[in-house]
């Protein structure tokens, strides 16, 4: 029976450890939420502010506006503008399936294509908003993510 015991609180042990490891965070009223966040703060990893002062509310690395393609800082300037957008999908609700970006509620993001030269669609490139101003670039069509350092 103790070795039954102990096999289980190792499967348990193993379990946390990997959810850690692969840094995902507990959600609010989950099983782990009252050990905290799995992931150090964005202040804790040095998060870059972007543009008025955001912080990255991620872990995921910073691109600086300057090192984003001309397209990418074209549909910036656009979104600061509120638009008028190229695409009838611009602006539409970003559901952060991949759950790559920090966990929101269903309305919180919102996606803005970023036009790709010698595409015959709207390519694979997006910056996707979030209601706290803060953004993302992603140039394989939400496979991967990097933070937005506005005035950068």
């Amino acid at each position: 029976m103790r070795r039954l015991l102990a096999a289980v609180v190792l499967i348990v042990l193993l379990g946390v450890a990997l959810v850690v490891s692969n840094g995902l965070q507990p959600q609010a009223g989950g099983p782990l939420a009252e050990s905290g966040p799995a992931v150090p703060s964005p202040r804790a990893l040095g998060a870059t502010a972007g543009a008025g002062g955001v912080p990255n509310p991620s872990a995921l690395p910073t691109i600086p506006e300057s090192q984003l393609p001309a397209e990418g800082r074209t549909t910036l300037a656009l979104i600061r503008r509120g638009g008028p957008f190229p695409y009838e999908r611009d602006g539409a609700t970003f559901g952060n399936f991949e759950r790559i970006l920090p966990r929101k509620s269903r309305d919180y993001y919102r996606e803005y294509t970023v036009p790709t030269p010698g595409e015959p669609d709207r390519g694979a490139r997006r910056i996707v908003a979030g209601k706290a101003g803060e953004k993302y670039y992603t140039a394989d069509h939400y496979e991967s993510f990097k933070f937005i350092a506005e005035g950068k």
